[in-house]
């Protein structure tokens, strides 16, 4: 397994060895300077998606903070509550119903900020394909990505009547989306900031121009009403218990990093420029749409940046519970049990960004119109 580090004054990306473990020697929460050094996971490799932290770090929010945070890249091979539960970083950003699986598994994990407060998952296939709802996929080859990528996909074909296992064809897809390029799958499995721009960025052979959102048809899992949560913050449950140095950590990690989100939204450019700046092997035309399909996905927040909906927890919590796999399992089994997630300290978190005049709740926030080049250029 292998992770990159960014953050503070890291001037590009540093491999990390190990399995949940950095090779460099500072110990997470240690002071220096008078500052606490912080670790987050994140659940995938360095782009928008996670804007918001790499603008706390190059803005210096976090250092407003009084922390020195580090930014732990994450891949395929790395499950980012695992890496938390087993103490290799302070907080860790993962989906709902994959978290609550691990919770549900062992790890001692509690939910402090619920970043996206929408899905960003589709289920894409060409529209001569006919497939406009759940139901129509019978029969089909289906492409997924796995690893709990899957759960609302396989949702949204239950509330259809559907049998995963039997009534259509899984197909193990690549996280791209060639294989529906080639035809080789009926229907594939996208984010709305990544791989559906990637179908946008490609040409179409019939014409010789790029794609055009009317060649395809989109499942929105949002508006099919299987859509769970993803992109919440987590952190530990027994120091979130027990130790007050953490607890105050976690407020302004949870500060800073609002502060950040807050000002992606107000400067999507340039935070696409950040992320451009920290290696992401995607373009910059890509990156723009990413972090404009991201803002979508946070912004507006009418309670307040970060801070969860119970009805929408309920809703996720009910899905993992009654959802079945190919082989009829459900994400979780029971209740989560303990504290799952907690809205005491994005709260305090909203109301100090709130007293200094940062906009919590972007409700006035209007997505941008961004012009895809071939490639993502």
């Amino acid at each position: 397994m292998r992770r990159r580090l960014i953050g503070g004054a890291l001037a590009g990306a540093l491999m990390l060895a190990g399995c949940g473990t950095a090779d460099d020697d500072s110990s997470s929460g240690s002071s220096s300077g008078g500052t606490t050094a912080v670790k987050l996971q994140l659940q995938w490799f360095v782009q928008a998606q996670f804007a918001g932290y790499i603008a706390a770090v190059d803005k210096g929010f976090y250092k407003e903070q009084g922390l020195d945070v580090q930014i732990l890249e994450g891949g395929v091979d790395i499950v980012p509550q695992t890496v938390l539960a087993q103490g290799q970083a302070d907080f860790a950003v993962s989906w709902v119903p994959k978290a609550l699986a691990s919770r549900e598994q062992g790890a001692e994990i509690t939910e402090i900020a619920q970043i996206f407060q929408r899905s960003g998952t589709y289920q894409v296939s060409f529209k001569d394909s006919n497939i406009s709802s759940p139901a129509a996929l019978k029969g089909k080859k289906v492409g997924n990505w796995g690893f709990g990528n899957e759960f609302e996909l396989f949702a949204g074909m239950t509330k259809a009547g559907l049998d995963p296992g039997k009534d259509v064809t899984l197909v193990q897809q690549q996280f791209d989306m060639q294989a529906l390029l080639r035809k080789d799958i009926d229907a594939a499995q996208a984010m709305s900031y990544n791989e559906y721009a990637q179908l946008l960025e490609a040409k179409n052979p019939a014409t010789g121009q790029l794609y055009q959102p009317s060649d395809f048809t989109v499942l929105d899992w949002n508006t099919v009403g299987t859509a769970m949560l993803q992109d919440a913050i987590w952190a530990n449950s027994s120091k979130l218990e027990s130790d007050t140095a953490y607890q105050e950590t976690a407020v302004k990690f949870l500060t800073g990093s609002l502060k950040g989100w807050a000002y992606c939204r107000d400067n999507a450019a340039e935070c696409r420029d950040m992320v451009v700046k920290k290696g992401s092997k995607l373009g910059a035309s890509h990156q723009l749409w990413q972090m404009n399909e991201v803002n979508k996905l946070v912004w507006p927040s009418p309670s307040g940046v970060g801070l969860l909906d119970e009805a929408a927890w309920k809703a996720t919590v009910d899905l993992a519970l009654t959802t079945k796999n190919q082989d009829g399992q459900t994400v979780i089994t029971k209740q989560p049990a303990g504290t799952a997630y907690t809205n005491e300290y994005v709260q305090k978190a909203v109301d100090a960004l709130k007293s200094s005049g940062t906009d919590v709740t972007g409700s006035s926030f209007k997505p941008e119109t961004v012009t895809l080049k071939e490639g993502g250029a």
